[in-house]
């Protein structure tokens, strides 16, 4: 028997007999083709696996809650802290979002003090906030709306009219203002155009967002409370008309932009191209700090400062409950550093600074090995060291496009403003914010495709709850569940968490664990520390989901 007699398949592979010499070329060829074709497969397949392995690897976070909640914020302070190097390169391209924030803010309240000028009792209207039309059904404008309303681009102007001012109060802090202050806002006029200019650079992604609210700002169901008046009787403060409902149609515009990279990326091209135009140079130079609208706001910088620490104008806007530096973007305390001719963006300026995004924003980030124990050791690779961190847009009008990201996640990071119990919603007027943060939890908790997705619940804005409660805003009179516990944040922080808890509990498929965090995203240095344990956290429950641990 020949060596070839061992093998079975040797049968198909010999040549056939009396091949002749072109059939043999044509066999060849036709093998050679076969092989390249298999070698093909075989290569593909192989990318498949390390694609396959490389998404199971892969850690997919959905930033999730109702507008101007922090979900921007938290993920700037991700990629701070985690992508350092894309992060400083982008760091500068911020300088327009930052100015276009200050000069917002100064003619807010330019505006505040011209309706106070012009003796009106309604909300001004701003560059921020625009309304229009009252209905003729309206209340009396002296009867208050029961709580605030949250708006703004690079700011929060919470809004709202309260019992305690009246008329002659009205009168008489409408005669602090003085024709120097026309003066003044006369002076500070070109920053409109600047506004202009700087909503133009950001490029044509940019937009304004539209939300008519036509609706009763009364008593929802975390709204304040009736008290009961010294005689016994229920809902004397009702009667006595201190929380009539004031029923208004208003519009208000908030400037965003649809993708977030393109409009930084944007603004940095037109300061370049205006340098090279007019010949100052290369961007390393300075030639980057020197354009028409960073001249305009240096030049204003003393008249800003004189506007925001006046006195006079801090009366009007305690008068007209514009509480702008309770919010996202503001900087009229730094003036003297930001309306320079040669001012860049700190780490800090970048995550304060407030652009809405309209749009869906995704972010990867490559983590470092660190050194010591880690969860990376054991031989676990690359397991969970690259990730993908989603940000939708709130608004009402935007979370229909939540669902596509709810399938293969592997976290969601939910972020629960807990300062606006006294606010309602900019998109429906009917609806306050705390409210609507229980309704999304409650979606979110009984979603049956996020059944096996790891939860972790920022209660967000703790500053700005401690600031509240300080001057004396009472929970209980918009919470009346809150009962007479402690008006202090600690009690009330204590309170919200167990109420998210019993949510999560109730509305769950599956018990599961959830992670909990009072939080202040603006404070870089306290989120820095939690964003490593909620890393930490994310990673060993995919891990568990994976088999893996």
């Amino acid at each position: 028997m020949g060596a070839t007699d061992h093998d079975p398949l040797a049968i198909f592979t010999r040549p056939p007999p009396n091949e002749t010499p072109t059939e043999r070329v044509a066999r060849e060829e036709r093998e050679a083709r076969a092989r390249h074709i298999s070698n093909q497969i075989d290569e593909q397949l192989k990318k498949d696996k390390a694609a396959l392995k490389r998404q199971n690897e892969l850690v997919r976070v959905l930033l999730l809650g109702q507008s101007e909640s922090g979900k921007s914020t938290t993920l700037k302070n991700f990629r701070m802290k985690y992508s350092r190097a894309q992060w400083k390169a982008e760091r500068l391209s911020w300088r327009a979002v930052v100015q276009l924030n200050l000069v917002r803010c100064v003619l807010t309240i330019l505006d505040t003090i011209q309706t106070e000028m012009n003796g009106t009792t309604s909300t001004p209207t701003s560059s921020i906030i625009q309304e229009f039309s009252t209905h003729e059904e309206d209340e009396d404008e002296d009867n208050p709306i029961p709580c605030s309303t949250t708006s703004g681009v690079g700011i929060i102007a919470n809004i709202s009219r309260r019992s305690s001012l009246s008329k002659d109060s009205d009168s008489s802090l409408g005669t602090t203002l003085s024709s120097q202050h026309q003066i003044l806002r006369l002076r500070l006029g070109p920053l409109r155009g600047v506004e202009a200019d700087l909503k133009k650079r950001l490029g044509a992604g940019s937009d304004e967002e539209e939300f008519d609210s036509s609706s009763s700002l009364g008593v929802g169901p975390l709204g304040p409370s009736s008290s009961r008046s010294d005689d016994g009787n229920q809902g004397g403060e009702r009667r006595s008309g201190n929380l009539m409902v004031a029923a208004r149609k208003a519009k208000r515009r908030e400037f965003g932009v649809k993708r977030l990279h393109e409009a930084l990326e944007n603004g940095v091209h037109a300061l370049s191209s205006r340098g090279s135009h007019h010949g100052h140079g290369s961007r390393d130079s300075g030639a980057y700090a020197s354009d028409d609208a960073t001249d305009i706001i240096a030049s204003c910088k003393d008249d800003m400062k004189a506007l925001w620490l006046d006195e006079a104008v801090r009366k009007v806007l305690v008068k007209r409950q514009v509480r702008i530096e309770d919010g996202a973007g503001f900087f009229l305390d730094d003036i003297d550093r930001i309306a320079t001719r040669t001012y860049e963006p700190s780490d800090d300026d970048v995550v304060r600074a407030r652009l809405r995004t309209l749009g869906v924003q995704e972010y990867n980030i490559q983590f470092e090995q660190s050194k010591g124990p880690t969860l990376f050791a054991g031989g676990l690779g690359d397991f969970g060291k690259e990730w993908i961190i989603y940000d939708v847009g709130g608004s009402r009008t935007m979370r229909q496009a939540w669902l596509p990201f709810f399938d293969n996640v592997n976290a969601i990071i939910f972020l629960a403003p807990i300062s606006c119990f006294d606010e309602r919603l900019l998109e429906d007027s009917k609806i306050n914010r705390l409210e609507d943060s229980f309704l999304l939890w409650r979606s979110v908790c009984s979603s049956k495709l996020l059944a096996k997705t790891t939860l972790v619940l920022f209660l967000n804005k703790c500053d700005i709850l401690k600031r509240k409660l300080k001057s004396g805003v009472m929970v209980k009179n918009f919470l009346p569940s809150y009962g007479e516990r402690p008006n202090e944040a600690g009690s009330v922080i204590k309170y919200l968490k167990e109420k998210f808890k019993d949510i999560l509990k109730a509305q769950s498929p599956v018990p599961r664990t959830c992670y909990y965090y009072a939080t202040s995203v603006t404070d870089t240095k306290a989120t820095a520390n939690t964003l490593k344990t909620v890393r930490d956290s994310i990673v060993r429950e995919h891990l568990k989901t994976a088999d893996m641990m």
